[in-house]
C-alpha cells in the first residue's frame, strides 16, 4: 500500500486535496484525518454510549453497507494502516505533520516526513506530478498484507501452505547488555529493488512454490518492531519452510541493506546480518 501523509494550515485545502487525489488514484484508497477532538457519535442517549455506560469497554456500529465506527479503542496511525494495508492500494494521510510519511507539505507547513512536493495551496498541486511522487515511495507492508497478497494468487486452489518469517528488533541480546533503542536502515534502491526482484523469481521457479513475497523496511525501526517480512504459498509445508529459509538467507546475503544500531549510550553502524 503506498501511503501519502497531506499537512498544511487549516486554509490550505488539505481535504479537497485529499479528494482530488482519491478521484485521481487507480486502486482502492482509503484516507486517515487527524482529529483535534474526539467525535460526537458516543454522546448522551446514543446506543453506544449507552453500551459503554453498562461496562463495555468498546463498542462497534455496523451497517449493511458496510461501514463501521468504533469507541472505546485507542488507534495509532500506524495501528490504523496496518489494518488497512491488506486491502488497500493507497492511503491518504490528512493532518499528520510529526508522521514519518512521505507527505506533500502546503502553505509552508513543514512535516517530519520526506517531503515530495511543495505548494501553496491544494490548487497548486498538479496532481499527475504528485501521482508520479506517489508511485516511486516505498509501500506500506505488514505481514498481514503481504499474506493477503499471496493468498490472492491464481494458483491459490493449489496451495496447502503458507510459511512466513519476520525479523524484529532485539532490545538486547543477554540480560546484561545495553538496550537497544533503535535501528537505523538504509539501503540502495535500485539494487536492492532489483536483487530482491530475483530473489523472488528464484523461489516461484521452484516446483510447488507459487507465490513469494520479500520485504524490508527502512528508516528508524524501534525496540520490539517488525523489520523484514517473508511469505511463501506453496504447495506442501516442505516447500513452503525450505523457500522461507533461503529467502531470508539471500535477501541478507545479497541485497545492500545498511544498519545502524542506537544504543541508550552509543550509535554505530553494522553488518545488517543480526
Amino acid at each position: 500500500m503506498k501511503v501519502l501523509g497531506i499537512v498544511g494550515p487549516a486554509d490550505s485545502g488539505k481535504t479537497r486535496l485529499t479528494e482530488r487525489l482519491a478521484r485521481a488514484l487507480d486502486g482502492r484508497v482509503a484516507t486517515v484525518k487527524h482529529l483535534t477532538h474526539a467525535p460526537d457519535i458516543d454522546t448522551t442517549g446514543k446506543d453506544t454510549a449507552r453500551h459503554r455506560a453498562a461496562g463495555a469497554e468498546t463498542t462497534y456500529g455496523l451497517t449493511d453497507e458496510g461501514g463501521w465506527f468504533a469507541t472505546g479503542e485507542t488507534r495509532t496511525l500506524d495501528g490504523t494502516l496496518a489494518a488497512l494495508a491488506p486491502d488497500y492500494e493507497y492511503a491518504l494521510v490528512e493532518g499528520y505533520s510529526d508522521a514519518q510519511l512521505p507527505q506533500v507539505e502546503l502553505g509552508g507547513r513543514t512535516g517530519d516526513g520526506e517531503t515530495l512536493l511543495e505548494a501553496a495551496d491544494a490548487a497548486a498541486v498538479d496532481i499527475g506530478e504528485l501521482k508520479t511522487h506517489i508511485e516511486a515511495t516505498e509501500p506500506f507492508e505488514t505481514l498481514g498484507s503481504l499474506v493477503a497478497r499471496v493468498k490472492a494468487s491464481s494458483d491459490g486452489d493449489r496451495a496447502g501452505a503458507i510459511a512466513t518469517f519476520t525479523g524484529r528488533v532485539r532490545a538486547k541480546d543477554d540480560p546484561g547488555d545495553t538496550l537497544t533503542e533503535r535501528l537505523d536502515f538504509e539501503k540502495y534502491d535500485a539494487v536492492a529493488n532489483e536483487r530482491l526482484r530475483t530473489i523472488r523469481r528464484d523461489l516461484e521457479s521452484r516446483d510447488g512454490v507459487f507465490e513469494v513475497r520479500l520485504h524490508h523496511r527502512t528508516g528508524a525501526i524501534e525496540a520490539g518492531e517488525d523489520i523484514v517480512f517473508v511469505v511463501v504459498l506453496a504447495g506442501h509445508r516442505a516447500e513452503a519452510f525450505t523457500a522461507v529459509e533461503d529467502g531470508i538467507d539471500r535477501l541478507k546475503d545479497e541485497v545492500p541493506i545498511f544498519k545502524k544500531e542506537v544504543t541508550v549510550t552509543d550509535d554505530y553502524w553494522v553488518d545488517a546480518d543480526g
